[in-house]
This record gives C-alpha cells, structure tokens and sequence, in this order.
C-alpha cells in the first residue's frame, strides 16, 4: 500500500486539541486535524465541504518525531471580545502555546494511489497558503519529503510503518548529526518517537479526539481517533541516507 510522506519543518510550530478561550494548546507533535486542515488548504478545499474533508481524515497517519520540540508560550491581545450575555465588549489578553525547532516526518497511507499523486502534486503548488497552526508559521522547508533517488521518494510503495522505520532521518543541522551519529557495530544510543492510527481494540492505544468530521466556522466536529505511541532506533542508514 503507498504512503505520501511529508517533512513538517519550521521554527515554530501550533497543534491544538484542547484550545479555547484564552488559553491555546499544543500537542508535541502534528494531530489528524491540523494535517487534513493543511492538505485541504493545499488542494483547495473550503472548510463547508464535510464529504471532502472525511475523506482525507480517512487517510491513515503516521508520525515520526525526528527532532523533539520545545513547549513555549506567548500572549495575544484580543480586541471585542464579548462577555456571556454577548455584550460589554472588552480587550482580553490570551495564552497561546507552540512547539520551537520541532521535526517531523508525517506519512499518509491509502489504496487510493491517485489521491496521494494528487495530494503531492497540491504539496507542492498549493492552491491556498500551508502553515502549521498559525499563519505565522510557514515552513521551511517543501513539504513532500524528498530522500534519495529511487525507494525514498514522497511517495513510496512502503507501507506506512515500514516506511517510517526506514526513510532517512530528517535532521539537517550537522551538529545534531554528529552527536547522534551511531558506530555501525554498536546498539543505537537514539530513538525516535512515533505516533501512529491504529485499531481500537489493540493493547496500548490512546484515543485523541482529533479526527476531523467538520470545519464549519462554530459548527467544527471531531471524532476520536486511536493511536499508539512507539519508538523506532536511529540507525547509521538512517542518518548515512541523508535526506535533509
């Protein structure tokens, strides 16, 4: 089964589940809505078009965490904001958090080859801007996650869990290369955290209720979604392949 993978790269990164009011979370890593917000903005879909937008949040996802983030916070004020009876509008002050020098590789699996074709080729000429989160934050680098010639491409013929084991790490600062580079005859000293859609029945799975229904303005819907968390050796191909 194909599977489209992605490099979620940028100073600054937002990946709400719980936010409201005036305090704004962030998940450590992408979440199923944030991810189908964005394919959706790249192919052009409006947030009133629920049948389009289930049908990405259908796709499976995976992500590996190749540079873990920071959790930092700031604060935003916000003008006009009503009080319970919708009157006496006022100046609120709200916190907002985000991930700092965050890395991800975000994989999407289907059958349906043409959708990813049409998914990478949207990747790279969006009809709308793509950020993560915040308008505010673009990326940094092109999203599809080219690797080397041949069988690490943005689209491999891999399934998703093969593939996020053996695409190259991600990481470009030659810094952290060379502090994680393993010996070939030694054990790996690192390893990279996955968060992957899995089945609801199987052991060790957590429900994230981020699996997208609607992006209606005051309408949006969501649904749980199963994951399990896992970790993945670094390995010297890994970092050897460099797909930076």
């Amino acid at each position: 089964m194909p599977t489209l993978l992605m490099c979620f790269d940028a100073p600054m990164q937002s990946w709400g589940t719980r936010s409201q009011f005036n305090s704004r979370d962030t998940a450590t890593e992408p979440t199923k809505s944030g991810v189908v917000g964005l394919l959706a903005a790249a192919l052009g879909i409006p947030k009133a078009a629920d049948e389009d937008i289930q049908h990405l949040a259908a796709l499976r996802m995976g992500v590996r965490v190749d540079r873990e983030g920071v959790v930092e916070s700031d604060f935003h004020t916000v003008q006009n904001v009503p009080n319970t009876q919708g009157q006496q509008h006022r100046t609120a002050v709200t916190k907002r958090f985000y991930l700092a020098d965050a890395l991800f590789l975000v994989a999407l699996e289907s059958d349906d080859a043409p959708l990813l074709d049409r998914l990478h080729n949207a990747l790279d000429r969006p009809r709308w801007p793509l950020y993560f989160g915040r308008k505010a934050f673009v990326p940094t680098r092109p999203l599809p996650s080219h690797g080397l010639p041949g069988e690490h491409q943005a689209i491999t013929q891999r399934p998703l869990d093969e593939a996020l084991t053996l695409h190259p790490w991600l990481e470009n600062q030659p810094h952290i290369r060379t502090r994680h580079r393993p010996a070939p005859d030694e054990p790996a000293q690192t390893w990279l955290r996955t968060v992957i859609d899995a089945e609801p029945w199987i052991l060790d799975v957590e429900l994230r209720h981020d699996h997208p229904l609607s992006f209606r303005p005051q309408q949006r819907a969501f649904a749980p979604r199963a994951v399990h968390t896992g970790h993945i050796p670094l390995t010297p191909a890994m970092v050897s392949n460099d797909a930076a």
